[in-house]
């Protein structure tokens, strides 16, 4: 495998635990999240990492199979050219369901490689 791909597992991996790392500080509720600009700043900022890092991979071996490239890449390019159109509810569904779903997935990508 190709070493900037494995450079680009752990980019997602330590950002998704880096938004996870916010909640020990922050109570882990929609209303902090929708309340609190700087949790919110943080964590789209976390959300584009993972965005640039999965187009990367899917650039440079696009035999790797990760779900949902498109719509992880989407929501990345939305943060940054559409930050004006970011729904918090949104926002708040990937931190629950989708994250730790990519995490176990990433985790699994690092583990066989």
């Amino acid at each position: 495998m190709d070493e900037r791909v494995l450079k680009y597992f752990y980019d997602v991996k330590i950002a998704i635990e880096e938004i996870e790392s916010y909640f020990q500080t922050y109570p882990k509720s929609f209303s902090e999240y929708k309340n609190n600009l700087v949790l919110k700043r943080a964590i789209e900022r976390n959300l584009e990492i993972i965005g640039e890092a999965i187009n990367r991979i899917s650039k440079i071996d696009q035999s790797i199979q990760i779900s949902n490239v498109q719509r992880i890449i989407g929501l990345s390019n939305q943060i940054i050219h559409g930050y004006d159109s970011i729904s918090d509810e949104n926002i708040w569904g990937v931190i629950i369901k989708h994250l730790p779903r990519l995490k176990i997935e990433i985790e699994g990508l690092i583990t066989r490689n």
